[in-house]
């Protein structure tokens, strides 16, 4: 599964409090009183949604109390939601960490939420965490399901860390190895953070390419080359394909070498995708993978429980560089105007940043 693509805002010369800056934000100085309700929200149809409000538990013995301060927009996959393009056949596997209501409609569902622990084990009680929670303004969950931020991952980046666990997987599914030339086809979130990452591979020779050339300026920042999708070398060792676009993924069978991996981390919902499978797939003997972040890559599994992964991919925010892929900020109240919109029509957004009252 991947978010996808398109231009680049504009960023401020200094970004301001809790923004993906290097500078940590501040834990608010003054404590709030604990809230018993909490903000939530749901799609409620086709390219519809709302903000509705339940109250909330005083955390028990081993729970945490989370006051959101930003969340993030997963525009490939919660864009199928919003318009109800989840398959039936698929409706209990895609259920996400904490999701209410069930699919297609009404759900609550997300999966990217920072925020401070406001009650809970004293080691928590004031940390910045990430939790695999739907949008929402506060919220109990079990502390296990938390992870306090590494030191120098700012709340406002750490809104990638399920991006950056999906691209982490990738590398691992796909089998990347030092010197290999690689194509990373679709410059959207999860494309970019897998190029960024498969670049630092010693030797690699990685290229980001996108219909969109204002993603050149995002490959500039992550250090990684761009070219668009047809002017791609040929004679691939390894194409990612993460455009979300079948085109993307017939070019990827194009510039893919003789018995190359070719890596999909697109999913199309409940859309079929038709492959050219004649010319010359069989005789250069193509591998073609997917890729799902919902397991472990199998080459790690042995050894890597989903906390390591996601703890290791929160360590990897460190990177200021990554500040690139997120799209600034909307209010948590204009989700329901904000999410049918990027389910249709996301251009000129990578990662849309969702701020709470107090962050």
């Amino acid at each position: 599964m991947t978010d996808e693509r398109r231009g680049e805002p504009a960023r401020p010369a200094r970004p301001p409090p809790g923004s993906g800056s290097d500078e940590p934000s501040p834990t608010p100085a003054r404590r709030e009183p604990r809230p018993t309700v909490a903000d939530a929200y749901w799609v409620t149809a086709p390219g519809r949604g709302e903000i509705r409000r339940a109250g909330l538990p005083r955390p028990g013995p081993g729970e945490v109390l989370v006051r959101a301060l930003h969340s993030a927009v997963s525009r490939g996959t919660e864009a199928l939601v919003a318009l109800g393009r989840v398959p039936p056949s698929q409706h209990a596997a895609m259920r996400a960490p904490f999701q209410e209501g069930g699919f297609p409609f009404p759900v609550k569902y997300g999966y990217s939420s920072v925020g401070v622990v406001e009650e809970g084990p004293a080691g928590l009680v004031g940390r910045a965490v990430f939790c695999l929670h739907p949008h929402q303004t506060a919220y109990v969950v079990p502390a296990g399901a938390v992870r306090p931020l590494p030191e120098g991952v700012p709340p406002g980046r750490a809104v990638l860390a399920a991006n950056a666990e999906t691209a982490l997987n990738a590398a691992w599914d796909a089998g990347a190895l030092p010197g290999e030339r690689i194509h990373v086809i679709g410059a959207g979130v999860v494309g970019c953070l897998a190029g960024w990452l498969l670049a630092r591979l010693p030797g690699a020779e990685v290229t980001l390419a996108d219909t969109d050339p204002a993603r050149a300026a995002v490959a500039a920042a992550l250090g990684v080359a761009f070219a668009p999708p047809e002017a791609l070398a040929p004679d691939a060792d390894l194409v990612v394909h993460a455009s979300g676009d079948p085109a993307g993924l017939r070019r990827a069978l194009e510039v893919a070498g003789l018995e190359a991996r070719i890596l999909e981390l697109s999913w199309y919902g409940d859309r079929e995708v038709a492959l050219p499978l004649g010319e010359a797939f069989h005789g250069r003997r193509l591998r073609v993978l997917s890729s799902q972040v919902g397991a472990v890559a199998a080459p790690a599994r042995p050894r890597w429980s989903h906390a390591r992964r996601l703890a290791k991919a929160l360590e990897l925010l460190r990177e200021p560089a990554l500040d690139a892929l997120i799209s600034g900020d909307v209010p948590f109240a204009a989700l329901p105007e904000v999410v049918p919109r990027l389910a249709v029509d996301p251009a000129g957004v990578l990662c849309q940043r969702v701020s709470y009252p107090g962050a």
